[in-house]
This record gives C-alpha cells, sequence and structure tokens, in this order.
C-alpha cells in the first residue's frame, strides 16, 4: 500500500490529495533531516521509516492552524505541544547516521 493510501486511512476527513502529499514529503523531510544531520542525504526514505513518516504526518496534519501553540484548555479539552513541528517521542525513533570527516 502506498504511503497517501495509508495516510487517508489515518486522516477520514475528506482532504485534497496534493495537501496530503505535501504532507508526507514534509514528514519525508523532517526524518531525512534528522536521520543524515551533517551532509547529503538520499531522496527515499529507508523501508524502516515508512510507518514513521505516515505518524508524523498524522501529527503534523493535527496540528494545522495550531503549529506553535504551548497550551490550550477548551470544554475539559486540554493541548499543549513540547514542539511546535513534530513531537520529540517521534524523533527519538530517528537514529542519526554520520559519516568520517
Amino acid at each position: 500500500m502506498i504511503q497517501l493510501e495509508r495516510l487517508k486511512i489515518r486522516i477520514p476527513e475528506n482532504v485534497n490529495d496534493l495537501e496530503l502529499e505535501d504532507i508526507l514529503e514534509s514528514a519525508k523531510a523532517v526524518i531525512l533531516s534528522r536521520r543524515f544531520p551533517f551532509g547529503e542525504h538520499p531522496a527515499e526514505l529507508e523501508a524502516k521509516y515508512n510507518d514513521l513518516q505516515i505518524r508524523i504526518a498524522v501529527e503534523m496534519y493535527n496540528k494545522r492552524g495550531v503549529e506553535g501553540q504551548t497550551s490550550h484548555s477548551e470544554n475539559g479539552v486540554s493541548r499543549s505541544y513540547s514542539s511546535a513541528s513534530v513531537s520529540e517521542e517521534l524523533l527519538s525513533e530517528i537514529t542519526p547516521k554520520v559519516g568520517v570527516v
């Protein structure tokens, strides 16, 4: 199953495919920049990060419009984000790869 189809399962709302593809690309960029912090990175994700890409994309989608939110309470629902972009819990699943200088 391709990544876009997997993301559509997790985001049941009627969302434009282009918007979802953009979110997937952003999630991929987050993973690649964390995985390869000191240089060029490949164009594609390693297969072991496919599920993480979906989970990051869902988190990014859910934070649309409230990206920098640090706290919010309304009608018994409380929200706070430790990061304006992607939670540290998800980022911690990425193993940085470095080379020798």
